[in-house]
């Protein structure tokens, strides 16, 4: 498949998971802890603990300091009315990225974002509720494996369990990724010690790397500052925390200690990266010296070698992206079918953006192929 003549690889397509993956497929020692999925409405992403509350993300607030549902929200409840009532399966994804015209797809959770945002949750368990979500994605990948590739994920609240699970991932289960949230929830930032033995076990399996942040957390996050204004907790908690990972791994020091790690920043958009690298650049001019010396290059180096932004279908910045850290450092992405997808038209609108036919096409695919590790056929 290709469309209007490029093949589409989709950096960051979601699932959404079944109300009931952990109580099917935790170890059965961890069933009575774990979260469900609320589904109260199509597309609801939600999940509760077993005493009702709200499951890594704040409590809901009273239902009358809440707008009524806006446009977006009517929109998408009947967009995805018939991908509810069919159980969000294989088969619905695989007939919408035929639909959209995507040709491969990298798959990250919905549900599964807020599944270990608890701060210093127990280790075990956060292994376990790993370990259950890639046992089904594992399943669900079954219906196509040539089409439909998993991102794992792992517990980062014991070190070996993140190794552990990575290489279970990637040895026994196929997958093409880890990924990670970028808010911190564990005390540690990216570029402490405590995360060393992960980026070395990451560089010797080959794998990528992919932060991908939510909306909203049971952690500390910036957008918290805008309690429950969606609008406004949406438009800075995605790319906000992305460009703190970026500092701790450009500025920080993971990529000049970690020169095969390949890490991704997704549905956080690109615009931000000109600023933010020129930014880092500067302070490393002024107090690299003092504060960085390990850094033998800017911050900007490390970025442009070994990381990777997710350009959004309609992102017009990206023009400025492209000039500044050049088309190989961008990948695709149709965030499908979270709120602010195109779906069924993002890659149609991707290919209206101010970009040359060849910055298309490396975006489309050549990128995703070569962060991924994905051989063009």
């Amino acid at each position: 498949m290709a469309k209007s003549g490029f093949k589409v690889l989709d950096s960051d397509m979601h699932i959404l998971e079944p109300p009931d993956l952990w109580q099917r497929f935790i170890d059965s020692k961890y069933k009575d802890y774990a979260p469900r999925g609320t589904t109260d409405h199509v597309r609801d992403l939600r999940m509760v603990g077993p005493d009702g509350q709200a499951w890594g993300r704040p409590v809901d607030p009273p239902p009358e300091t809440i707008p009524p549902p806006g446009h977006i929200f009517h929109r998408n409840q009947k967009l995805f009315k018939s991908h509810m009532e069919r159980g969000w399966s294989s088969q619905v994804q695989l007939e919408a990225m035929d639909e959209e015209g995507i040709d491969l797809a990298v798959l990250y959770p919905s549900r599964g974002l807020n599944a270990l945002s608890i701060p210093d949750m127990e280790s075990e368990f956060a292994a376990a509720i790993a370990r259950a979500y890639n046992n089904w994605l594992y399943e669900f990948c079954q219906a196509d494996p040539s089409k439909l590739m998993g991102a794992g994920m792992v517990s980062v609240f014991n070190i070996d369990d993140a190794i552990s699970e990575a290489q279970r991932c990637v040895k026994q289960l196929g997958f093409r990724a880890v990924f990670l949230r970028a808010n911190i929830v564990n005390g540690h930032n990216w570029h402490d010690p405590y995360y060393e033995p992960l980026w070395s076990a990451l560089e010797e399996l080959n794998v990528p790397l992919g932060f991908h942040e939510s909306n909203t957390s049971a952690g500390r996050q910036v957008g918290d500052q805008f309690g429950y204004d969606f609008m406004l907790r949406h438009t800075f908690s995605h790319p906000f925390e992305q460009m703190l990972a970026v500092g701790s791994f450009c500025g920080g020091g993971v990529l000049e200690r970690h020169p095969n790690l390949r890490v991704a920043f997704l549905e956080g958009n690109c615009g931000w990266l000109p600023f933010l690298l020129w930014r880092l650049d500067e302070h490393w001019e002024m107090f690299g010296d003092q504060w960085a010396p390990e850094l033998k290059n800017p911050p900007s180096f490390y970025f442009k070698r070994q990381g990777y932004a997710s350009v959004e279908a309609d992102e017009e910045p990206v023009k400025y992206a492209v000039d500044f850290v050049g088309n190989d450092r961008l990948v695709f992405s149709t965030d499908f079918p979270h709120v602010d997808t195109k779906y069924p038209k993002a890659v149609e609108r991707f290919l209206q953006l101010p970009l040359g036919e060849e910055d298309k096409r490396k975006i489309l695919w050549d990128n995703c192929a070569a962060y991924y590790g994905v051989r063009r056929t």
